[in-house]
């Protein structure tokens, strides 16, 4: 498949040759689902446990008489009643973890790569070098002209660009990562994939290596 690859300054950079087997395949809903649902799950925080009657450390000793008080008998101050004391039926303690086959997942990375080239939200960027020109307001200027859409997911090679990072960081529509943190979710949930041409190489590189 070949793809324009375009400048900052929407400029034509040239063609790249994307492969087949990354950004070629089909897309299959139940993959990716069970991809996305395997993410969310555990990016998920652990449960912590709320401490019940027996957690409490409260006294046991009976504080009034039997009769005569006016009051209900009590004999423990870590009942769930009582302010300070142990919460009745609360919550356990749980750790929210499930697995996939790996094969599955690098699946699912490759329909997701695949299902924006399919689209037609695939854009290829030369490099995100913005030299002197590294502030938002110039930024997203450039981004108009472009195209990115209402929201776009920027991968970049080995290390994101300093400068694009900065610019780009008052800027809610734009999400920056490297290479090495492509995911099938964040690549799903925004409208406009960009890459530049070392995540190109980064990704076929992670599948064909």
């Amino acid at each position: 498949m070949k793809v324009k690859v375009q400048t900052l300054d929407a400029k034509a950079g040239g063609d790249i040759q994307l492969d087949d087997t990354v950004f070629g395949v089909e897309p299959r809903e139940d993959i990716l689902h069970r991809v996305v649902t395997w993410q969310l799950t555990n990016r998920r925080a652990p449960a912590r446990a709320t401490r019940e009657r027996s957690d409490v450390a409260r006294t046991g000793k009976k504080w009034g008489r039997q009769k005569g008080g006016g009051t209900a008998r009590h004999g423990d101050r870590a009942a769930p009643i009582f302010i300070g004391g142990g919460k009745a039926h609360g919550a356990r303690a749980r750790v929210f973890t499930s697995s996939l086959n790996k094969k599955v997942r690098a699946l699912g990375l490759k329909m997701a790569l695949s299902a924006k080239a399919k689209d037609g939200k695939l854009i290829v960027v030369d490099n995100l070098d913005m030299g002197k020109e590294a502030k938002t307001k110039a930024l997203a200027a450039k981004l108009d002209k472009l195209g990115f859409g209402k929201t776009a997911l920027v991968v970049d090679g080995d290390a994101v660009n300093v400068g694009f990072a900065h610019a780009s960081a008052n800027l809610p529509s734009v999400n920056l990562m490297p290479a090495a943190g492509a995911n099938v979710y964040d690549i799903l949930r925004h409208e406009t994939l960009v890459l530049t041409r070392a995540a190109v190489e980064k990704l076929e590189a992670r599948f064909n290596g």
